[in-house]
């Protein structure tokens, strides 16, 4: 068997150690999980022909254009390949034109920079439960058709604990909490993967492997409810400015250590974390204004 984290780097400050597609092979089985989004379609495409001449399966945590818009173009490139999503999600893949419509009113430039979704046609998917050896958990939180998937010794979890970066040896750990965010819900999904029988590793795809899963999936959950609560103590104006955000940034990387990492990523990774922070943010504020 043989595991490869495959860099989706883009072209704009900080889109690097961010966007990932894993690749797992092995006598029985080749898939991949994540195929990132259409801008780096052909990066993947010539990486994975370096290794790989049959590709049985593309595993989609969920549909979001950073994890899943380059689907219908890597199926091209690899005719005979079956895709694996949350089945009522499929629709948005046939036809993504509302994928790529709310993806542009939520990502906003970002949306251009990953590029439009290419359709997936109908017959390339088949349910979970075609995949030998697959163990699919449905995870809503990050988004309401997000699965994370069991496969041999590791947990491929998406989103489902946000993103995750080793700094100088220090887990740098932070939701990721698109509008809008039910954090019950999240939660939820959490408790329901530390419930089980946790593989030992743990694949994240915003970025890399954690060897401790169990422990991993147990400091998100933590992170997730207090970041709600010192946002509800700290704030009662839940509308977003550019003062706010700075503001409670500072707080966070005060108040959990998990964040406190941040001062110590490199220039470019600090700008693109304070655009993703913007998006959990507001995903929190939004919850706590209802």
């Amino acid at each position: 068997m043989e595991l490869k984290l495959i860099d989706l780097d883009q072209q704009r400050t900080g889109y690097r150690q961010f966007i990932s597609c894993w690749l797992y092979q092995s006598a029985d089985v080749t898939f991949i999980v994540d195929p990132g989004p259409t801008s780096s379609t052909n990066h993947l495409i010539s990486t994975l022909r370096e290794s790989v001449t049959h590709l049985d399966y593309i595993l989609l945590t969920h549909i979001h254009l950073d994890h899943a818009g380059g689907t219908g173009t890597i199926c091209k490139a690899f005719p005979e390949a079956k895709v694996v999503c949350f089945e009522p999600a499929a629709t948005h893949m046939v036809d993504p034109a509302r994928l790529w419509e709310g993806s542009q009113k939520v990502l906003r430039e970002i949306a251009d920079l990953f590029g439009q979704p290419e359709p997936v046609p109908e017959d390339k998917f088949v349910p979970a439960d075609s995949v030998p050896g697959l163990q699919t958990i449905l995870t809503p939180g990050h988004a309401k058709h997000h699965q994370s998937y069991i496969y041999d010794d590791i947990l491929f979890i998406g989103e489902a604990a946000g993103l995750r970066l080793n700094v100088n040896g220090q887990e740098y750990l932070r939701p990721a909490t698109p509008p809008r965010f039910f954090p019950k819900v999240a939660v939820k999904s959490l408790d329901k993967l530390l419930a089980m029988d946790l593989p030992s590793r743990c694949a994240f795809a915003h970025y890399g492997m954690a060897e401790n899963c169990r422990e991993i999936l147990e400091l998100a959950r933590g992170q997730h409810k207090n970041w709600v609560e010192h946002l509800r103590i700290a704030f009662t104006d839940y509308k977003w400015t550019a003062e706010l955000q700075e503001e409670a940034l500072q707080l966070l990387i005060e108040k959990d250590p998990l964040l406190s990492p941040f001062n110590n990523l490199d220039n470019d990774l600090q700008v693109r974390e304070r655009e993703f922070f913007r998006n959990t943010l507001e995903g929190m504020l939004g919850y706590l204004s209802l």
